[in-house]
């Protein structure tokens, strides 16, 4: 990794972008710390603390503190992250989104277009939401229909404004513009995070418990980040087969090629979905200024993480399972309808193709599905095990973190896919000056 960025600012087109997405990743850190006009600082910070880490420690985590500090950037990039997962999702169940889809390039740019629209939109609704919701509770200065539209002017503005940054990095910087800026902000506050869990396991500790407790918060450390990559790079190749036929004088065909199928076939998507589903009714009753009583209350506790694997109430630790069980199903679910076997079998056919040992038609489709699912499976277990560890270690420890197994999976991912884009864009340099030599 080292190597390919020193390589990549020996050469000046590379260098240029790399400056430029440095640049773009400095201003939105500085945005980050810009208030709010007419929200008040203190409040919000005094309810996030009652909070704990529940529902809104993996928010902030993504937003990189600009949540808990309530600046012109607190939604960021997440109305984006939403709607894309939307559009994608509707892609397949709208024929006329699933038809733009395969018009090329200029489908792909339909599909943005109305991307950009509905993350206007969602972030319109949930800056209403917060400053209407909170509004009566102390989060804005002067509850007024002057600041609550000065407030959801501004967390709009600026969520479209990092759609806008995250754009333009893909297109002048070194690509995967919107992913960069979500791998900074879980970045910036790794350094606080680490800070918290050696102050309280490694300072102030005698010697040999310290150097066992940070040999140990490495070790973990470390173990995900191995797992992770090998989720991320592990594929199943299928080999295919292509028969000879003739096209006019010529024998053509004969060819041996593979299909690739990542163990993690849907990234993080299952653990967003998951996450999401479980915290919906803890952020609702936070809006509402619910604090819960009696059975709801309960219920509460069983979907916060905060209390899962706390030995003192091992009970609530069923909300876990119930997360592991998401995640796998999500995993399922968002692969069957992001992955077509059916199709791919018909466009083997119709091109001379087959799996061998596996009749073409039919029973290369019941073949592809049966190793998928085998390979969901353990995508699926591994990634459920990134999940949750960290919840286990915050549960039975007491570490208390706003970056999990989420933030870790999107780091590596998004880090190993960058460096290849930098490593195929040296690449077709080097293809380019050979050509014009």
């Amino acid at each position: 990794m080292l190597t390919t960025l020193k390589n990549a600012f020996r050469i000046k087109e590379i260098r240029n972008k790399i400056l430029f997405t440095f640049a773009m990743l400095v201003v939105i850190r500085i945005g980050s710390q810009l208030p709010t006009p007419g929200v008040s600082g203190e409040y919000f910070r005094s309810w996030f603390s009652a909070q704990a880490e529940g529902a809104f420690g993996f928010f902030d985590a993504i937003t990189g503190g600009s949540f808990i500090n309530m600046s012109i950037l607190a939604l960021n990039i997440s109305p984006y992250i939403t709607s894309s997962i939307i559009m994608q999702l509707l892609t397949i169940a709208i024929p006329k989104l699933e038809e733009m889809q395969r018009d090329g390039e200029d489908g792909r740019r339909k599909i943005v277009s109305i991307t950009r629209y509905v993350t206007v939109a969602l972030a319109l609704v949930q800056s209403t939401a917060m400053a209407i919701g909170f509004g009566r509770q102390g989060y804005l200065t002067e509850y007024n229909a002057l600041s609550v539209i000065t407030a959801i002017s501004t967390l709009t503005a600026g969520s479209a404004f990092l759609m806008w940054v995250g754009e333009r990095i893909t297109e002048k910087g070194i690509g995967n513009g919107i992913s960069i800026v979500l791998v900074i902000n879980i970045i910036s506050r790794l350094p606080e995070d680490l800070g918290n869990l050696f102050e309280q396991f490694v300072i102030g500790k005698a010697p040999a418990t310290a150097v066992l407790a940070a040999v140990i918060i490495f070790a973990v450390i470390i173990g995900m980040v191995v797992l992770v990559i090998i989720l991320n790079d592990g594929v199943r190749k299928i080999p295919v087969q292509y028969a000879n036929k003739v096209q006019g004088r010529k024998m053509v065909g004969g060819q041996t090629s593979s299909i690739p199928l990542k163990v993690n076939t849907s990234g993080v998507i299952p653990v967003i979905f998951a996450q999401s589903i479980l915290q919906f009714p803890i952020i609702i009753s936070s809006f509402l200024g619910y604090s819960g009583t009696g059975v709801w209350s309960e219920i509460l506790k069983y979907l916060n993480s905060n209390y899962w694997c706390n030995v003192s109430q091992i009970k609530y630790t069923v909300g876990m399972v119930v997360y592991m069980a998401l995640i796998i199903f999500f995993a399922y679910f968002y692969t069957s309808i992001t992955f077509n076997p059916l199709m791919i079998a018909d466009n083997m056919k119709k091109q001379g193709g087959f799996i061998p040992g596996i009749r073409p038609g039919k029973p290369t489709s019941d073949y592809l599905n049966r190793v998928l699912n085998y390979i969901v499976f353990v995508g699926a277990v591994g990634l459920t095990i990134v999940a949750v560890i960290p919840y286990i270690f915050s549960g039975v420890f007491n570490a208390s973190v706003s970056f999990g197994g989420t933030s870790l999976i999107i780091i590596v991912s998004v880090v190993l896919e960058t460096m290849k884009q930098v490593e195929s864009q040296m690449l077709v340099r080097n293809y380019k000056g050979f050509l014009e030599k």
